[in-house]
Formats: C-alpha cells, structure tokens, sequence
C-alpha cells in the first residue's frame, strides 16, 4: 500500500470544499464535460457549529438575513493561542464574573470559547399554539482575549499567562505572577484535533490502516529506468545485446 501525498490534509480541503460550495452558485454547463463553478466570495461566518455540519450552511446562505448581518464582524489573529479545552478558567465579564469552569470548545475563527455551564441563556424549542414545547440552557461564547482568563492550579485565581521553555526544551505555559506551569489538560497534550477525534478516546477497527502499513516505506527513488527497476527486484537478468541506433 502505498500513502502518497494527495491524502495529506485531506480533512482541511474537505472543509474548504464545503465552504465553498455553500457559499458559491453552481453553474452547468456541458461544454466537453466540464464544469463550470461561479463563486460568491462574502467571508464564511463562523459560529458555534463547525463548518462540515448543516447548521453551518445554514447560516451562510446567501438569502439567510442572519449571516447577512454577521459578515461586518472583524476578528484580530491571535498569534500564540493560550486556552485550549479542558483548562479551568474564570470569567471576567457579565452576570457569571469570578465563577470558574471548564472550557468545553473553542472557536478560534472568532476567539470565542465556551464554559462548561456558564454564560448561559434560556431557549425555547419546537414552540406553537397548541404545544408548549421545551426550555434548553445554552451557553454563549466569551471572548478569550478579554472576557475569561486561565487559572493558576497553585493558588486558584486568574493569571496571565506566557510562553516558555524549560531546561529539556519543551514549550509550556508559565503562570506571569507566580512563575508556575499550567500544564496543558489530557485533551490538549493529545493534540486535539479541529474535528473533535480525541486520538486517546479513538478505538481501532478492523477498516482502519494500521500504523505500520501507513508509515512502511514501499517506494525508493533510484536512478533506473521502471524495467530496471523490476529487473533488479525480481532477479531477471538480460544478456541480450542492444541493436545500434542511428540519428539524423
């Protein structure tokens, strides 16, 4: 089996595809068989729902008012990402100020984070005249820039935090008040992945390729021909002598 190099990045190209198409108008057109695509090039929105599900797509139809009115939101790059999931932090900001909790998703298209049962308001669902339907608490995103702060474990308040290097050369956060390292929770020391596959949580089936197979190494380049080379790996020796040729 051989892994060439169009399979890498492949879920990163995925959603690429599916903004896309989400956000483009098909047009056909059979000429030899070829397709013809017109893109509409308004930026993608992101929001709570990853951009692979419906939900997503959803919102960033162009006739959807609400995407409409979100496509103004500027968001400034953060280089260094500090907050991962699974870390504890506070809340700086609104009703839940100086309650802490545990970080259950990030957005980083949006600097948003979410916390475990904070920050929350009430829905209503499936409301109509005759069905009173059902209330769900959903919590809302808070900005890691400036409205949740990471918790230092040795004396539980907020910290800033900054990246550092110990004497073994790994990278690791450092309290900027104590001098403490935070370390990084059971998801994110398992490199947690934009699809949400925890790599620790991931249980092996009898379809998937087994890592041995993917990183065995079934192609050298050398500097022979394509029958050489099946020559020289299957022992067939050729005595015969080439004819001449002539150019003109």
């Amino acid at each position: 089996m051989r892994l060439t190099r169009s399979l890498l990045g492949y879920f990163k190209r995925y959603v690429d595809h599916e903004i896309a198409t989400t956000k483009g108008k098909t047009v056909y057109k059979n000429v030899y068989g070829w397709k013809r695509v017109q893109f509409d090039y308004k930026p993608w929105v992101y929001g709570e729902d990853r951009p692979w599900t419906d939900a997503a797509k959803h919102m960033n139809l162009t006739k959807n008012a609400k995407a409409t009115k979100l496509r103004s939101t500027l968001v400034e790059p953060i280089k260094d990402w500090l907050i991962f999931r699974g870390d504890r932090v506070e809340i700086l900001t609104g009703k839940d100020k100086g309650k802490q909790g545990i970080v259950t998703q990030i957005i980083k298209e949006r600097n948003w984070c979410y916390v475990e049962g904070l920050n929350y308001k009430y829905e209503e669902l499936y409301k109509t005249a005759k069905n009173p339907g059902s209330i769900i608490r959903r919590e809302q995103p808070l900005l890691v820039t400036t409205e949740v702060s990471l918790v230092d474990p040795s004396d539980q308040k907020p910290t800033k935090v900054l990246w550092r290097y110990t004497e073994e050369g790994d990278q690791v956060r450092v309290s900027e008040r104590t001098g403490r390292i935070i370390p990084l929770s059971r998801i994110a020391r398992n490199e947690d992945p934009e699809d949400g596959v925890v790599k620790v949580d991931y249980k092996e089936t009898a379809k998937d390729c087994t890592k041995d197979v993917v990183t065995k190494i079934t192609f050298q380049p050398k500097l022979m021909t394509f029958e050489e080379d099946l020559m020289q790996q299957y022992g067939i020796k050729d005595d015969r002598k080439r004819a001449p040729t002539y150019r003109y």
